[in-house]
């Protein structure tokens, strides 16, 4: 779209949820608006403010703006990175799209490995900006503006932070009641819409706290939620959805998950343009059932981040006491003791528990934050052995764990701001969120995360650590306001997690997916990781000795990623590999 003179041009993927209040404002200032869009609004800021725009917008955004008369593009992306924004600057000229795919298209010869964003995928399962799996194609960072001007590099810069200090200092009973004002703002602010809105429910703390206020704070009747289900009982979360959906009169839709899920894996990377993990096939499917339904839906993303929700978060506390204890104790004495305790289970298993301990006790800061993160997928030991030696020479000056790393170090606060920060600002966008916005886009729906308003996001910054996380227990304030609304039950599980029962819900599959794709890797062709670590990986998995269930998944991600953006190979050849059954058959 364009302003009244077509000086300057907007495009924009997003929704801005304060564009009335902007409209009203602006209009009162003798602003002739042209259409009723939200997004216009950005344009008369643009026109009143120049680059400062970006600070007056509450909302999920990606937008490239052009000025005809200074010949200058000023891009920029959302606060915390719910919208995406890749730029490449090429042969052709510079280029910005949305979806990597719509690079590749302007430009083919971008379609190179970005060997070192391979290398963080693997220890990270996460590709951080600037970097994407491809060489040179880029990332705008959250919180960012990108500038060019003609006859210069593109400028990107920070327009915004998340700060932690200082802390408000009020009564806990006050900043609870402030909390419940906050989320009844942002929530009335992202019901805005001309479409039916629903809601996800996946009958953890963070969807169910939000569709237990939409219904009884709020007011929203007969609201549409919908819930995957998973054939694995100990990691299954449909039945407390339920009862959430039954305690608020919810329209609630349910949808069981099968084995067949494979079929779509295909079709998910197409979308997701990089690698992901097994949460991208479950918001896959949860986003088709929704779309059949609603236009928008509402989802939790971020409540862990700002409230503190992850085990990891007191973990790394307990490894700070446990480094307490001599190192030549732990060394010595403690260390040889472990390999006895099986590490079965992956990371809800004592065996892995205490590896991971013990592991972290021997660093510290960020090192120790980033090393907790990598330790459950290919840390630097595993990763050195996985890339072949032509590999590691390219990347020996590659530091995966800095995307994590860096910010920790970079935060204020003690470790438990730290650790929020370092999530809030790279784990967040570019993990849970990417893979929301990646997955609902597919099927037509839009997803908006209330947790994820950065003015809400900047009060949860400045609550004392105390009053998200003690001891073990976590969201302390948030479960606090969820007591007012939700039954004790619900209260009082444990974290489960939306994904993490894929691995064993396919532990039949694994055979044919490593037959397929990791007995004869074109990674492994192109020299790029060695044959024998994924051997002793596979075997080890089979036999039942150790769980690299979610280790081998990366893999299989990375290689189908690599065979069909790299290679070319199309998505049906793919899915006939996936199912056993040839293209041919399939298209009859």
């Amino acid at each position: 779209m364009t302003n009244a003179d077509r000086s300057v041009w907007l495009v924009c993927n997003g929704e801005i949820y304060n564009h009335r209040a902007l409209r009203a404002e602006l209009e009162g200032d003798g602003y002739r608006f042209l259409t009723q869009s939200d997004c216009e609004v950005i344009l008369a800021l643009y026109e009143r403010h120049g680059d400062r725009c970006v600070e007056h917008l509450r909302g999920m955004f990606a937008f490239a703006l052009w000025d005809t008369r200074r010949r200058r593009l000023l891009a920029a992306r959302d606060h915390l990175g719910q919208k995406p924004l890749y730029y490449a600057l090429t042969r052709r000229g510079f280029a910005f799209a949305s979806e990597i795919k719509a690079l590749l298209a302007f430009d083919p010869s971008l379609r190179r490995l970005n060997l070192e964003a391979l290398d963080q995928y693997l220890a990270l399962r996460l590709v951080a900006p600037p970097h994407s799996m491809f060489r040179d194609v880029l990332k705008l960072p959250p919180g960012h503006q990108l500038v060019l001007e003609e006859g210069r590099a593109p400028e990107v810069r920070s327009y915004w932070d998340l700060h932690f200090e200082p802390k408000l200092s009020g009564s806990e009973d006050a900043l609870l009641d402030e909390l419940e004002e906050r989320l009844d703002e942002t929530l009335r602010l992202h019901l805005v819409s001309d479409v039916p809105v629903g809601a996800f429910l996946s009958g953890g703390l963070d969807s169910s706290l939000l569709v237990a206020m939409l219904a009884r704070r709020v007011g929203v009747k007969n609201l549409p939620t919908f819930t995957i289900g998973l054939p694995y009982a100990e990691f299954d979360e449909a039945p407390h959805a339920r009862a959430v959906a039954r305690r608020y009169g919810t329209d609630h839709h349910e949808r069981a998950l099968s084995t067949s899920l494979l079929e779509r894996l295909p079709d998910v990377l197409h979308h997701l343009d990089e690698p992901s993990d097994p949460l991208s096939l479950c918001s896959y499917h949860l986003a088709a059932l929704a779309s059949a339904h609603v236009k928008v839906a509402i989802g939790g993303d971020g409540g862990d981040e700002l409230f503190g929700g992850y085990d990891r978060y007191y973990g790394n506390v307990y490894a700070g006491h446990y480094s307490r204890i001599p190192k030549v104790v732990r060394r010595y004495a403690l260390g040889p003791m472990l390999p006895l305790i099986p590490e079965v289970g992956w990371y809800k298993s004592v065996g892995h528990q205490l590896r991971w301990l013990h592991r972290l006790s021997f660093l510290s800061g960020g090192e120790r934050y980033a090393a907790s993160l990598s330790y459950f997928y290919f840390d630097r030991e595993h990763r050195q052995a996985l890339f072949t030696p032509e590999a590691r020479q390219t990347l020996r000056f590659a530091d995966a764990e800095a995307a994590i790393r860096e910010p920790f170090e970079r935060g204020r606060g003690d470790v438990i701001d730290r650790m929020l920060y370092a999530d809030s600002r790279v784990r967040l966008p570019d993990h849970p969120v990417m893979i929301t916005d990646r997955t609902t886009m597919a099927h037509g729906l839009e997803a908006r995360s209330p947790f994820m308003d950065h003015r809400l996001a900047e009060f949860a910054a400045s609550l004392r650590s105390t009053l998200k996380i003690r001891g073990r227990s976590l969201r302390i304030l948030q479960r606090r306001l969820a007591a007012r609304y939700l039954p004790p039950e619900i209260l009082s599980r444990r974290k489960q997690g939306f994904a993490s029962a894929l691995p064993y819900i396919l532990q039949r599959e694994y055979g044919r997916l490593c037959h397929c794709f990791l007995t004869d890797s074109a990674l492994v062709r192109e020299g790029i990781l060695s044959r024998e670590p994924i051997d002793a990986l596979l075997e080890a998995h089979l036999a039942g000795r150790a769980d690299h269930g979610n280790r081998l998944w990366l893999l299989i991600n990375a290689e189908l990623w690599y065979r069909m953006m790299i290679g070319g190979t199309d998505r049906e050849s793919l899915r006939a590999q996936l199912t056993g059954a040839s293209p041919a058959s399939r298209a009859a």
